[in-house]
């Protein structure tokens, strides 16, 4: 699915002498490699302010934290996706309500999303999935106030109405998780907002709830703090995504064309004034086990983004689990499967993988 030794043979001879340079500085939490990381993301995002964790689940749960999120709470949020979105609610004491997502998009609904606000409602978390941005102008429309906080986990770069994946709520939270768009090479998150105080709220957090005294501790916080071995490989890697996103959105346009009109099969959609980072070329079909079982014999790597909708999860269910309740997520979660994308794929060997669909659903 994603090849990550290639990558870093392209960037071999400037990943090492970034890397050797903070084996030779000697700051290893925090430090100049951190700040500059986190001036730099900011600044690629469009947003004031940055600030690097230990994990994008962490980004999450401290942003949480930070708008004061507790028991009582409700948080809502989009069915479909991976589970460390439920967890950082779950972490901070606040009941997920999940709701159910738009067909085409894979993304929250946000009529499904006005129908579940209650007087409880704490927090919003629409999740961009799949590397395209949820419709957050109807989103925010209907959040009225309530801080929306973007699950920017897969959506590097992507862009809505020329603004970036992170810049358009009240904050947003990415991941660096190795395969990610911009992946470290371990676990690292960050941050990312206009409201700089909300952020100083969440560094704090994660430095053991101290200020700019490491001793002035004035609330009782944890160690979520991003490393500078890898800040210096995202500040290396980020110089890099727009032009890997670009290789991305080439290879998605070989599988549209290459699958354009193939029985059974549903393409993603990509809506004007909107631009996916394309973290996962995802397709639907009915017959989606057998389609992997056909490209495995194939040796063709393939996966499934997300089996079981939140809602369903096992650690979900005695919170809010019930089959049925939410259709659009359930059958989703039945059909979809993401095909290898990334951006050293070899455009020829996504029109084999391409050929392989169309003959098992017999194009």
């Amino acid at each position: 699915m994603v090849d990550l030794v290639e990558q870093y043979r392209s960037l071999r001879e400037d990943m090492d002498r970034v890397v050797l340079g903070v084996l030779e500085v000697g700051r290893f939490v925090r430090g100049p490699e951190c700040d500059a990381f986190e001036r730099e993301l900011a600044d690629y995002c469009g947003v004031r302010a940055a600030c690097g964790v230990a994990s994008g689940t962490d980004a999450l749960r401290l942003t949480l934290w930070a708008l004061g999120v507790g028991p009582g709470d409700e948080v809502v949020t989009a069915a479909l996706g991976f589970i460390a979105t439920a967890e950082a609610i779950v972490q901070n004491g606040a009941r997920p309500v999940f709701v159910d997502v738009d067909p085409e998009r894979y993304t929250m609904d946000p009529q499904a999303l006005s129908r579940a606000l209650t007087p409880r409602t704490k927090v919003i978390i629409p999740v961009h999935l799949y590397g395209q941005p949820a419709d957050m102008a109807a989103i925010n429309a209907v959040a009225s106030g309530i801080p929306v906080i973007e699950d920017a986990a897969h959506a590097h770069g992507a862009t809505l109405g020329g603004r970036r994946a992170g810049a358009l709520g009240t904050a947003g939270c990415f991941s660096f998780y190795p395969g990610k768009n911009l992946g470290a090479y371990g676990d690292a998150g960050a941050v990312v907002s206009d409201d700089e105080a909300l952020v100083a709220r969440v560094r704090a957090l994660g430095h053991h709830g101290a200020g700019a005294d490491k001793y002035d501790n004035r609330i009782a916080g944890t160690n979520s703090r991003l490393d500078a071995l890898q800040a210096a490989v995202l500040r290396l890697k980020l110089r890099h995504l727009d032009e890997w996103n670009d290789r991305r959105r080439e290879l998605v346009g070989v599988y549209r064309e290459e699958l354009a009109g193939a029985p059974g099969l549903a393409l993603p959609v990509e809506e004007e004034g909107l631009r996916s980072a394309w973290h996962l070329f995802v397709v639907r079909t009915a017959n989606r086990d057998g389609l992997r079982e056909h490209l495995a014999a194939h040796r063709i790597a393939s996966s499934i983004h997300y089996p079981v909708p939140l809602h369903l999860v096992p650690a979900m269910l005695d919170i809010v689990g019930r089959s049925g309740a939410l259709p659009v997520a359930e059958r989703l979660a039945r059909e979809v499967v993401s095909l290898p994308l990334y951006p050293e794929l070899p455009p020829e060997t996504a029109r084999r993988v391409a050929g392989e669909v169309r003959t098992f659903l017999g194009a």
